[in-house]
C-alpha cells in the first residue's frame, strides 16, 4: 500500500504521516526541503529565486522518489508526506514564460518514471488556519510568509485536485480537526483511509468533507 498525503504547507501533512505510519505498519517517506539552498532567499524575493528553487526541488524530489519509493514498497507499506506531482503545481504558481516552458519539458520527461500512489489524501484548510499553523511551527524562513502567496497556493491545490486523474483522492477538510490531540479525529481519518483503500467500512462519526474520486 502506497499512501501519499498532500495539501498546502502548514496543513499538517508530515504530522499526519507520522501518526498514520504505525497504524498501517508503513515506512515513512518525508520530503527533505531544508536542503534546498535557495529556499530562504526565495521567500524573501520569489521573482528572483523562483526558477533556481523550483529546478532544485524538481531534481531533488525525483532522486528521492526513484531511490526510496521502489525500495520501500518492496519491503511493505509506504506513507509519504508529498507527491512528485506537487512540484508542477508549485512551478505553475511561481514560474512563467520560457522558464515555465523549460521546467515543463523537464518535468514531463522525469514524471514518466515515477510510481503513483494507491491513494492521495488531500488535506484542506482555509488560509487563516494555514497561517496560524505556519506561525505555530515557527520555521525561520517562514516567519514573514505572505498571505497572498498562501492563498494562491490554496487555490492552486483546489484546481489541481479538481482535475487530478492519476489515481483516487480522499479529500478531508481539516479546519475543525485536531488529529494530534483528539484521538477520535485521528480514528475517523484512519477509517476513511481504510475505506478508500478497500480495507474497511467507514462509519461516519465526524462532519468531515470528503470527495472520493
Amino acid at each position: 500500500m502506497y499512501l501519499a498525503i498532500e495539501g498546502v504547507l502548514g496543513v499538517g501533512k508530515t504530522t499526519l504521516a507520522r501518526l498514520l505510519a504505525p497504524v498501517f505498519k508503513a515506512e515513512l517517506l518525508l520530503e527533505v526541503f531544508e536542503e534546498n539552498p535557495f529556499l530562504s532567499e526565495f521567500y524573501k524575493d520569489r521573482a528572483r529565486y523562483a526558477f533556481q528553487t523550483q529546478i532544485f526541488f524538481l531534481l531533488s524530489r525525483y532522486r528521492h522518489q526513484q531511490h526510496e519509493v521502489r525500495a520501500a514498497l518492496a519491503r511493505g507499506n509506504l506513507i509519504s508526506d508529498y507527491t512528485f506531482a506537487k512540484d508542477r503545481l508549485f512551478a505553475r504558481v511561481n514560474l512563467s514564460g520560457d522558464e515555465l516552458a523549460l521546467y515543463e519539458s523537464l518535468h514531463e520527461a522525469l514524471a514518466e518514471r515515477i510510481i503513483q500512489p494507491d491513494l492521495v489524501l488531500y488535506l484542506r484548510a482555509d488560509t487563516d488556519t494555514l497561517l496560524r499553523r505556519i506561525a505555530f511551527r515557527d520555521r525561520s524562513y517562514e516567519r514573514d510568509m505572505d498571505r497572498n502567496y498562501i492563498e494562491s497556493l490554496r487555490q492552486a491545490y483546489e484546481r489541481f485536485f479538481t482535475t487530478y486523474d492519476a489515481g483516487p483522492v480522499l479529500t478531508i477538510d481539516t479546519d475543525r480537526l485536531d488529529f494530534v490531540h483528539d484521538p477520535s479525529h485521528l480514528t475517523s481519518i484512519v477509517e476513511r483511509v481504510k475505506s478508500a483503500l478497500g480495507i474497511g467500512t467507514y462509519q461516519p462519526t465526524l462532519p468531515l468533507e470528503v470527495n472520493e474520486t
